[in-house]
């Protein structure tokens, strides 16, 4: 059932939880279909269809409960019980990844961090511990982790792969500005940071020139 489900949904279903949060925080108790849809960028039928992934129903009257609707969503991330994460690259990139994801997600951890170089490993960086890349398929089979994100440079990146396929991730997040090859069955997202500043400088440029 799991494999049906459509990668934007997942998409639309982590950024749900988010906004979903940040109400909480405001003390927000309830919320319809149709509000969620105009935070979102969406419809309300595509916020009702998302719902029924999850199984869960909101009222005609109240709407969603918020904390409930949070709890399902966590609970839909949570699923196969594998919340543990590596992170290989302790360069700029992965020391801001590091930062970032330190105690913010419940339902994923970044368990260790590896690097090739002596002086970035055997410490603690925001709350993770690094280590040399000679230990990183005996940490992953250790640990039993099944998602790995690469921040290392493109030269690399093949090579990294390589090592987690060997360790046992089945899940790989790619930072490395090189498209990475692994068996199927194994989930790759790319993240073209070049690609996406150089998109966004096109499109503002466009636009900015329309206003000429």
């Amino acid at each position: 059932m799991i494999d049906a489900i459509s990668e934007k949904t997942v998409e639309r279903l982590s950024l749900y939880r988010r906004i979903l949060e940040g109400m909480a925080a405001e003390g927000k108790t309830s919320i319809f279909s149709h509000q969620l849809s105009a935070l979102t960028g969406g419809t309300a039928a595509q916020v009702r269809q998302d719902m029924r992934v999850l199984g869960y129903n909101g009222s005609s009257a109240n709407g969603y409960d918020i904390a409930q609707l949070i709890e399902s969503i966590g609970l839909f991330f949570r699923g196969k019980g594998c919340h543990k994460a590596v992170l290989v690259g302790i360069g700029n990139l992965g020391r801001a990844l590091l930062a970032y994801f330190a105690g913010r997600s419940p339902y994923m951890e970044i368990q260790a961090a590896f690097d090739t170089e002596p002086g970035k490993t055997g410490r603690v960086i925001h709350g993770c511990r690094c280590y040399p890349v000679d230990e990183l398929v005996p940490i992953i089979r250790r640990e039993t982790i099944c998602t790995a994100i690469i921040a290392v440079p493109d030269q690399a990146a093949q090579q990294t792969a390589d090592l987690l396929v060997e360790g046992g991730i089945s899940g790989i997040l790619n930072f490395a500005p090189t498209r990475i090859h692994v068996p199927a069955g194994i989930y790759v997202d790319n993240i073209d940071l070049t690609m996406s500043v150089e998109k966004v400088a096109y499109f503002a440029n466009k636009k900015f020139k329309e206003k000429e």
